[in-house]
């Protein structure tokens, strides 16, 4: 009679299906993707079912993966869930951490935070995804996710971290070529680095005024929807762009972008998005009180002129 499937293995399957293929799997999880095949195999054959069919490029769940991968989250977040009791118990935080982030800001601020948090609570681990996207938090596994802007799912808890906002920039080379606008209209004849960041929809600039809110429709020949590649073409002189204060920090010192317009901005205040399960885990309150704490003040407070 085939044992019973560990553990492990269910998590093994359930990164393999939130990651996408066997390959990243194994990155994240910091074994080799011969690992990886080895437990799924030895999980299916505990299992007597197929859980992938494969190809080339990714895995796509079976009906019966389908059944396994429900029971597999159920079970994980059990069991995570019993690890954070414990550690309340304990007083001490311990167990996998998944946060979501953007590039810019995850690079700049909250790997920087988390690493000064695993330092204080050395039994935690960090898994940090940098996109700019989305992220669905419940169906891809995600402990928090860190946004920029308005919490549009209600299912999640947000925490308000910091209150921001986006600037219209250009470099000093492309004013000195193009001439600085003086009313919002103008930038109808400018080149605009256009961007689809997680809320905002590509071409539509929403700012807030002396008149209040105001739309203004943009365009311009490079688009991206990486915040990085965006302030990367503005520092080179390509457009005028509308970026996070809290991105554009150093550029702004150094004179390599200038703010245009000051009188107009659009709202971007930072969050921290929880499922319901995160108001009772320990490990995730404490996260969300340090990151609080360091992101407020200290070496990587996010100072906003909004």
């Amino acid at each position: 009679m085939p044992s019973e499937p560990l553990l492990s293995d269910l998590k093994v399957f359930a990164t393999i299906v939130q990651a996408g293929t066997f390959i990243r799997t194994a990155a994240q999880l910091g074994v080799s993707p011969a690992f990886v095949t080895k437990r799924i195999g030895i999980l299916e054959a505990q299992l007597g079912v197929k859980l992938f069919h494969r190809n080339t490029r990714r895995v796509v769940l079976s009906q019966d993966g389908e059944t396994v991968y429900a029971a597999a989250r159920r079970m994980t977040a059990e069991m995570t869930a019993l690890g954070d009791a414990l550690a309340t118990n304990r007083n001490q935080p311990s167990g996998m951490l998944r946060v979501a982030a953007s590039p810019c800001l995850g690079r700049a601020r909250i790997s920087p935070v988390l690493a000064l948090f695993t330092q204080q609570f050395p039994l935690v681990d960090v898994w940090l995804e940098l996109a700019d996207r989305e992220v669905d938090l419940i169906g891809e596994g995600f402990d928090i996710d860190i946004r920029v802007g308005e919490p549009p799912q209600q299912e999640l808890i947000g925490h308000r971290i910091a209150t921001g906002g986006r600037v219209l920039c250009a470099s000093p080379a492309y004013l000195a070529r193009r001439g600085v606008p003086a009313t919002l209209a103008e930038l109808a004849h400018h080149e605009c680095l256009v961007a689809r960041y997680r809320e905002q929809g590509l071409g539509q600039w929403r700012l807030h005024g002396p008149s209040g809110a105001e739309s203004v429709k943009v365009q311009g020949r490079f688009g991206s929807n990486q915040g990085e590649v965006i302030l990367d073409w503005a520092v080179r002189g390509m457009g005028i762009a509308l970026l996070s204060e809290w991105d554009m920090t150093t550029e702004i010192a150094c004179n390599q972008l200038t703010c245009i317009l000051p009188a107009y901005h659009e709202p971007a205040d930072l969050w921290l998005m929880t499922g319901t399960r995160g108001a009772e885990s320990a490990k995730i309150s404490t996260t969300i009180a340090f990151l609080r704490e360091h992101l407020s003040q200290g070496r990587y407070a996010l100072e906003s002129s909004y």
